[in-house]
């Protein structure tokens, strides 16, 4: 197979910028044009990044285009990967991948069929900071992971998202949007979940816009904004998971992980980098010694911040897995089984049961230094 893939944008909104900046940094791929229902967006993306704009009829029939990366609202997902792996081209997604199990079976079923990937984000658990975090718990750092404790929670979104209902519906919610983030990482780190339980709740059955240009525009919650889950894991470790819009402030971190020898601090997994702490029986928080993982570098300033943003890297290394025929990290059943659980936990709440899961997965293989290194131009 050739050394490069050519790779298709469809939709050009916001996140689309970060993809475009950011391919560049990694060798096996190069973009090559974009689309969006959007004609004006897909041109003046094009035109800012010095590819082809085209329809998405037009990108999908080009033989140059052998990946296309699908930056849809997550309620087009489904159709625009289906009609991308019905194109005979591989897929990489935004996540989340679907808004069901099913409609993720009847991807893998096409993708079988016509020989083709599926991949999808988030790729933030292969960052410098959970690689490290891996990596400690492999080597015994903490002994046996037994239990944990992750917390995502925010206001919401109406604050700043100038066209925030999205996320107030059926397809949206703090488990389908943020959720992503905090399971692919605990896979990474844990591996497969075994089944879940769930209570959820709203606070509100709407919404009032703060944010520009729809300032005082008033939008219904039609799905849960408070979760509270726990996940019981195949390796036998249990964590729980709280994901809400309905919280102003709190003192909860990121993610933590208990052991048989001692306590591990994750930092946010909606990052690459960050500091990761340890301690051991000795009850003695220390940060880990850090070490020069390039997935770990600060390259881009931000608000909040300095951080190191290397998303693409899933896609990057998706690319070089098709090259090299060796199982990608962000794979297809990675991803779904990562829909299985957080459609599961919804259903849980719903019916006010344990579920257990119907999908598996394997960890993804470690990235270390010179893994991470080798997917860099």
């Amino acid at each position: 197979m050739t050394r490069e893939l050519g790779v298709g944008i469809i939709g050009c909104g916001n996140i689309s910028t970060t993809y475009f900046s950011l391919a560049p940094l990694f060798k096996g791929l190069k973009v090559l044009a974009c689309a969006d229902i959007n004609v004006q967006a897909a041109e003046a993306r094009a035109k800012e990044y010095g590819v082809r704009a085209q329809t998405i009829d037009a990108l999908l029939a080009n033989d140059e285009i052998d990946v296309v990366v699908n930056l849809t609202i997550p309620d087009a997902h489904f159709p625009v990967s289906k009609a991308i792996l019905e194109a005979g081209k591989h897929v990489y997604s935004e996540k989340p991948l679907v808004l069901s199990l099913e409609q993720g079976e009847e991807l893998r079923r096409i993708a079988k069929a016509k020989n083709l990937a599926v991949g999808c984000a988030p790729d933030t658990f292969l960052g410098g900071a959970h690689q490290l975090a891996r990596k400690f718990i492999d080597d015994g750092g903490i002994g046996r992971v037994t239990s944990g404790a992750c917390y995502v929670m925010s206001p919401g979104m109406e604050m700043w998202h100038p066209n925030p209902d999205f996320f107030f519906l059926p397809g949206g919610g703090p488990i389908l949007d943020l959720g992503p983030y905090y399971v692919a990482n605990l896979i990474n780190l844990i591996g497969p979940v075994k089944r879940v339980g769930a209570m959820t709740s709203m606070a509100s059955a709407t919404r009032t816009i703060t944010s520009q240009p729809r300032h005082g525009e008033i939008i219904p919650v039609k799905t849960p904004t408070t979760i509270q889950a726990l996940l019981e894991f195949v390796s036998g470790a249990t964590v729980t998971l709280t994901a809400s819009w309905d919280v102003w402030s709190h003192r909860h971190a990121n993610m933590e992980l208990y052991g048989t020898d001692g306590s591990l601090y994750v930092p946010d997994p909606n990052f690459f980098g960050g500091t990761v702490e340890a301690s051991g029986r000795d009850k003695d928080i220390k940060p880990l010694e850090a070490w020069e993982h390039p997935f770990g570098k600060i390259n881009q300033e931000n608000p909040n911040g300095a951080r190191a943003n290397y998303r693409t890297a899933g896609l990057a290394d998706m690319v070089t897995a098709l090259i090299e025929g060796r199982d990608a990290r962000c794979s297809l059943d990675r991803t779904l089984h990562g829909v299985d659980v957080m459609t599961s936990i919804l259903k849980s709440g719903e019916e006010g049961r344990f579920i257990d899961l119907t999908t598996t997965c394997t960890q993804p293989a470690a990235l270390g230094i010179e893994e991470a290194q080798a997917l860099l131009r």
